[in-house]
């Protein structure tokens, strides 16, 4: 290789070679750099060192295309992608988008659809149209013609705060109507220009909705414990609508005080408390033909007015409409068919475990409406049940010591059935298909990590979101076997590449019961087998959730990466309770939460302290909700084991806690006052021994800034001392930027403090 140099005559080589060496050493450093070492800061601000896929993702129910939301700001259109070749194409582009969300008119000024990123749209069911959704505006946009349309009354100029919001619109199967709630009420509004005013609406179909009576209209538990996404139904022929009536009257309400305002303002939501009542809930079904004069209809759901309505379906022949019952411990699951126009009703399968029944959203009925698919847990794991209308089982789909997670699909014509499930591993998530008649499932995902799947309506291909511990997420679309199609988002974060993370190790470790729990490590830069390093245990413990995961974690994983940069060792156990290994596995906390959890995590511990690398004597401890319950009783009743612990947003007394989640767990105070007891840290504040950060915020909604204050208190009656971050009138998440990176650059600071000295 030619340099552009020469060497001298007469001069030796040698030295010319070392005065090379010399001068090319700085840009030698300079290419082969250390590292970026990763901040906080750099964490919790934007761009997400996540990446960013593509937004609003759906299918046209014809299956043809798979649309999305590219850009932001007056640059954002809906794109769509063809499913067969992958060719993209904007279908609504920035320009039309913009006409659209904000009229010529309006331009400059807020209006009721005035975002020029929607916050929702909806296909036709023909696939000819969009459905836009602002806070109070629905628009109607011909794909053909281009042109535009509001459903509702055109927007005022200014918005008026306190105008009524248009909520969970929906179109009917038959895409001639758009249902949604308005005011605590079901209303519609036609799609058809062409109808009188009188006849297209809007029209409210049902009655005496407020904010303690709810038609159709979620209130905070339900969605929150039970995982409802909606309060009302379209029947198949789109005739009638089911609707959820919850009566909140009986629900004591919860003041959520913003003290920044001179004079402080107050925020009242319905909260439900362990004991206390729940809302009274019934299901009614109302005609859409005859608009406000239309009859409700009630289904008989029992005498007992504390049951839990917690699915609710249509039957092909939408003459009956399916729900799902549970007594308020929920420990028996009861599916009932109710006639739509009398009410009585008919249980077809009936289900009871001496704990407590996961619910799930794998009722499909199939389309010779004669038969269902059903998942339930009674071998001990999630698996799928075939049955005919009369709740006689016809064949069992799945089995083995592996659970179902969800149905996805299914393809009557292929005579199959597309799941997710954890059958390849606890810690993993893939597709699989099962014939309709049994056998083996296939894997259709077969890349190792977690698969989160779409599935078209057709069912001919499904948008794969795929991430590992190691790498974010990426989208891409396969056709149904699993082969590829294209890539809809690549997510290459070029930045990550100047980090050098520390690897995401995977093992077991025994519980304190002999049960091999899965477990996770993060090791320092450098790791060195002779020294003795500092551990963070990084938890969260509760039921449904699992951290030791193939999957990419965002911001948490990161920061714990970050640990790892300064000299911890990050390490993570899922005890027994948490998700991904079956009911049986689960069922371990019941009546007394803290116990079977903790006594695994410290035996999870117990093996770390046999690690020659690892100082037994500078353990630190954090988690964030349940993990910050789990933080606090760790700090409290093993502070022999824990030297410093970080909770945010902890639930320290069980009493404070929703009566859906907790009772399912723990049942009532008045049945298991010891329980509640013995459970809640509140009751070992004089156990505090090591140093313990408590993060919360005053408008959290979920674990009450209460909890945080009910233990500060009992610290002034032992005696101790707790450090608190208070953040004013944010959630639960405490999620906004500045906040975050507020506290966790004190977290840091503080283990650092703590362990490392």
């Amino acid at each position: 290789m030619k340099t552009g140099h020469k060497t001298l005559p007469g001069r030796p080589l040698l030295p010319a070679l070392l005065l090379c060496a010399v001068l090319l050493a700085p840009a030698q450093a300079v290419l082969a750099q250390q590292p970026n070492d990763l901040t906080v800061n750099r964490i919790y601000r934007l761009p997400s060192l996540s990446g960013q896929l593509m937004r609003d993702t759906r299918w046209s129910p014809d299956g043809k295309w798979l649309s999305y939301l590219d850009g932001v700001g007056e640059r954002a259109e809906i794109s769509v992608m063809d499913a067969n070749s992958g060719e993209r194409h904007a279908l609504v582009d920035a320009a039309h988008l913009r006409d659209v969300l904000l009229p010529p008119a309006s331009r400059g000024q807020q209006t009721g659809l005035g975002r020029l990123t929607p916050s929702q749209y909806r296909w036709s069911p023909d696939s000819k149209a969009l459905l836009f959704i602002g806070a109070q505006q629905l628009a109607w946009y011909d794909l053909k013609s281009r042109a535009s349309r509001y459903l509702l009354p055109a927007p005022a100029t200014v918005v008026d705060p306190n105008e009524t919001t248009v909520d969970d619109a929906k179109i009917s199967p038959d895409g001639r109507w758009v249902s949604f709630i308005r005011n605590h009420d079901l209303w519609v509004v036609s799609v058809d220009a062409s109808q009188p005013a009188a006849a297209a609406g809007p029209r409210q179909l049902t009655r005496g909705g407020s904010e303690s009576v709810r038609n159709g209209d979620l209130d905070w538990v339900y969605p929150e414990e039970l995982d409802l996404q909606t309060g009302y139904w379209w029947s198949p022929d789109s005739s009638k609508i089911a609707f959820l009536q919850l009566d909140e009257s009986p629900v004591a309400k919860y003041p959520l005080v913003d003290e920044l305002p001179y004079g402080g303002e107050l925020t009242e939501e319905r909260y439900p408390i362990a004991g206390s009542p729940n809302p009274i809930a019934r299901v009614g079904v109302v005609a859409v033909a005859g608009g406000s004069s239309s009859q409700v209809h009630w289904m008989d759901s029992g005498a007992d007015k504390t049951v839990l309505l917690a699915r609710v379906n249509w039957l092909k022949d939408s003459r009956r409409v399916a729900i799902q019952r549970l007594p308020r411990v929920q420990n028996r699951l009861e599916l009932f068919f109710a006639d739509a126009e009398t009410g009585r009703a008919q249980t077809i399968l009936s289900e009871t475990d001496p704990r407590w029944i996961n619910l799930s959203d794998d009722l499909r009925f199939l389309a010779d409406g004669q038969r269902f698919l059903w998942s339930s847990e009674r071998s001990g794991f999630r698996h799928l049940y075939l049955y005919d209308l009369s709740g006689k089982q016809l064949a069992q789909l799945t089995r083995g010591n592996w659970e179902v997670d969800a149905v996805e699909s299914v393809d009557e014509g292929a005579g199959q059935v597309y799941f997710t499930s954890t059958q390849a591993s606890p810690i993993e998530r893939h597709l699989y298909r099962v014939s309709l008649s049994g056998g083996e499932p296939s894997d259709v995902t077969p890349e190792h990590g977690s698969h989160g799947v779409n599935i078209a309506p057709d069912a001919r291909h499904f948008l794969d979101t795929h991430s590992t511990a190691m790498t974010p997420p990426r989208q891409d679309l396969d056709n149904a076997d699993g082969s590829r199609v294209a890539v809809l988002a690549e997510n290459k974060v070029a930045e990550l590449d100047t980090y050098r993370f520390s690897p995401v190790e995977f093992f077991t470790v025994p519980g304190a019961d002999g049960t091999m729990l899965q477990a996770q490590m993060i090791k320092p830069r450098g790791f060195d087998p002779s020294r003795k390093y500092p551990v963070l245990v990084y938890l969260y413990g509760g039921p449904h959730v699992q951290l030791v995961r193939d999957l990419w974690q965002g911001s948490n994983f990161l920061w714990n990466e970050m640990m790892a940069e300064k000299g911890f060792i990050v390490f993570t156990v899922d005890n027994r309770g948490s998700a991904g290994r079956g009911h049986a596995f689960e069922t371990a906390i019941f009546h007394h939460f803290g116990e079977a959890e903790l006594a695994d995590q410290l035996a999870g511990v117990k093996w770390l302290k046999q690690q020659p690398y690892v100082d037994g004597n500078r353990i630190g401890v954090w988690g964030w909700s349940y993990g910050g319950y789990m933080t606090c009783l760790a700090m409290l009743r093993a502070g022999d084991t824990f030297k410093a612990g970080f909770a945010g947003a902890p639930v320290t007394d069980w009493r404070y806690y929703d009566t859906i989640y907790t009772e399912r767990y723990m049942g009532t105070p008045q049945d298991n006052p010891d329980g509640y007891r013995d459970s809640s840290p509140v009751n070992y504040a004089a156990g505090l021994r090591g140093k313990l950060l408590i993060a919360h915020a005053t408008g959290d909604d979920n674990v009450h800034f209460g909890n945080t204050l009910a233990l500060a208190d009992k610290f002034v009656d032992a005696g101790k001392y707790a450090e608190f971050l208070i953040y004013a009138d944010r959630g639960h998440g405490i999620s906004d930027a500045a906040a975050r990176i507020h506290a966790f650059d004190r977290v840091t600071q503080f283990f650092l403090e703590n362990l490392t000295q």
